[in-house]
């Protein structure tokens, strides 16, 4: 038996310090960010000891590249800090499924458009299926007439993504949210 592994893909950056570093001249900041001068390598090497720290290179294709004395640990774990946060911010669009029937009362079809309305005021795309059993097949219109009453009362809060197409037995639509446009007040 083969078993196939996944590679495991490393996004960490790595980062050259102290004697690692190539260039000759650097732009070294202090911990807090602060310019301290251009110098050289060995310069800002030996104040970087003295100061009991590291010098890592935050940016090697930079004229001069740019070197801050800070203490790799720290350094590291601020970098992770930001990453974190920066996953914190970005929002994850799912796609939400609403299932239809091609001959649904209009109370049930209510609550189905009401679902979907939410989902989509969350921010997450919907889509649309109306499922085909048995002989039903045979009419699609009425699936259409379904899609086109409920597309006819969220057109105001979404626009349509994929328009509608038939897989074997379901009929399917996408749709996802569209930006919040700006309601116009009357003249009074």
């Amino acid at each position: 038996m083969i078993k196939k592994f996944k590679k495991r893909q490393d996004d960490r950056k790595f980062y050259r310090t102290n004697e690692r570093i190539f260039a000759s001249t650097l732009r070294v900041l202090d911990g807090e960010g602060k310019q301290i001068g251009v110098l050289s390598k060995f310069e800002a090497i030996n104040k970087a000891r003295e100061e009991g720290l590291d010098l890592v290179e935050i940016a090697p294709m930079a004229k001069p590249p740019v070197a801050k004395i800070i203490d790799f640990k720290k350094f590291l774990y601020q970098e992770e800090k930001k990453k974190r946060e920066e996953k914190k911010k970005a929002k994850v669009s799912e796609t939400k499924e609403v299932r239809l029937g091609p001959f649904m009362s209009d109370n049930d079809l209510g609550v189905m458009t009401k679902r979907a309305r939410d989902f989509l005021e969350d921010g997450d795309k919907v889509r649309l299926v109306v499922n085909f059993s048995g002989r039903q097949i045979a009419h699609p219109e009425f699936g259409h007439q379904i899609l086109d009453k409920v597309l006819k009362d969220l057109e105001n809060v979404s626009k349509v993504e994929r328009e509608r197409h038939l897989e074997g037995r379901k009929l399917i639509c996408l749709i996802s949210p569209e930006k919040h446009r700006e309601v116009k007040s009357e003249p009074e």
